[in-house]
């Protein structure tokens, strides 16, 4: 016999999974709702209902396309019922994006990231700048806002929103919910870049792949190296981590690397690692925090010309991140590789490297080489990783606290 208590959780649950089917599909009818969800007819009827008094979705008609007959009336989420801001951390810029509770962007625009050595502190404060910004751009009230989602590259706490390490700031950890807390009612969440770019790649895959979707790794090559990995996850949908794969051992006693020790994967295969290999600079020289494209496109250049020294820095890197990948193959399984970021540009001197480190996996000499893609539009994927992630946290949230707000 269920309880009160069981019943408002299936009843919670089967709301956040209409939102959901609304927000992977658009706009449907009363009908299709119910193919995609699974539920019967009576059910989707009672919580459509809940939902449209508690003003979180409404009803549009559709005119059939002969003109002729009753229009059909189609639900879909109310882009006023809350926003949510995104902040994505780079190594050079910030960049800020107010989107409306139906997933539409109103604003964006991006910042130049300070380098100032004054650090974590100066920054929090130009966060907070920009956030007010981009509301006092689009004249929204701040407590209109239910999320704002953050990422950045490096160490994220798995239950809080606190950058515990990252190329940029270092050691110095922010804890982004305490340094807004005070201007903002709207929840924080924090989550590694890379890991984004997995959650969404993963998305892409299985709408594609339905039930034969397995898993998926994502490289993302750029001044720092990061790693996702995505899992098919069961009735509790996919799984999705971000190990400290730039931070791993590649060589005993190495290069130094920005995380202070020395060997990591990063130490050969980040910018600044090109660019220290490229110019035979010692290897325990201070690893530079910022590296522009436009200094590895000549290096790229000259290795593309037979450049011995910058063949061999591109040629470092690339058995660097085989190595790492051979490593993670052999502890999950294996599966495609999807290789993201601004260094995708250089894959052509990468890939030897890179596949030759592979080769040394004894799952990869067995099976073959994991498929390897190409994937340019980084930018895009974070995004994407975003909202999916955001808004699926706003509809639980919306729906423990508007439904019954609204009943």
């Amino acid at each position: 016999m269920l309880t009160k208590s069981s019943t408002e959780l299936v009843r919670q649950r089967n709301s956040v999974l209409v939102l959901s089917v609304l927000r992977r599909h658009g706009a449907l009818a009363h009908t299709e709702i119910s193919d995609f969800t699974g539920l019967s007819s009576a059910t989707i009827s009672a919580i459509t209902a809940d939902l449209e008094r508690a003003q979180i979705i409404e009803k549009s008609e559709q005119q059939a396309a002969s003109g002729r007959g009753r229009p059909r009336v189609l639900l879909r989420q109310r882009r006023d019922c809350g926003y949510l801001i995104v902040v994505i951390i780079s190594s050079d810029v910030v960049q800020y994006s107010l989107v409306d509770y139906a997933g539409k962007l109103i604003d964006r625009f991006s910042e130049e990231r300070s380098h100032d050595p004054s650090g974590a502190a100066r920054f929090v404060e130009g966060v907070r700048a920009g956030l007010s910004r981009i509301l006092d751009r689009s004249r929204i009230t701040r407590e209109k806002v239910l999320l704002i989602s953050i990422s950045s590259k490096g160490l994220v706490d798995s239950t809080e929103p606190v950058l515990i390490w990252s190329p940029i700031f270092g050691s110095d950890q922010i804890d982004f919910e305490s340094a807004l807390r005070q201007d903002w009612q709207a929840k924080v969440i924090l989550d590694n870049e890379t890991l984004l770019v997995a959650a969404a790649l993963g998305a892409r895959e299985e709408i594609v792949k339905g039930a034969d979707f397995r898993s998926l790794a994502a490289l993302s090559l750029g001044h720092s190296i990061g790693l996702g990995i995505v899992r098919r996850g069961g009735q509790t949908g996919q799984e999705v981590s971000a190990p400290n794969f730039g931070h791993m051992l590649h060589m005993a006693g190495g290069g130094l690397c920005r995380c202070g020790t020395r060997g990591c994967i990063e130490a050969y295969a980040g910018f600044y690692a090109i660019l220290r290999s490229a110019f035979e600079v010692p290897l325990d020289t201070i690893p530079a925090k910022f590296v522009p494209v436009a200094e590895l496109d000549k290096i790229a250049a000259k290795a593309r010309q037979g450049h011995r020294t910058s063949v061999f820095a591109f040629r470092q890197a690339g058995l660097a991140l085989g190595n790492g990948l051979s490593r993670m193959l052999s502890l999950t399984e294996r599966m495609p590789i999807a290789i993201t970021g601004p260094g995708t540009r250089y894959y052509d001197l990468l890939r030897q490297g890179i596949e030759e480190g592979l080769g040394q996996s004894h799952i990869v000499r067995m099976e073959g080489m994991p498929e390897i893609r190409i994937v340019a539009e980084e930018p895009i994927l974070v995004f994407e990783g975003h909202l999916n992630r955001a808004l699926s946290v706003i509809d639980q949230d919306i729906v423990v606290s508007g439904v019954q707000g609204g009943e």
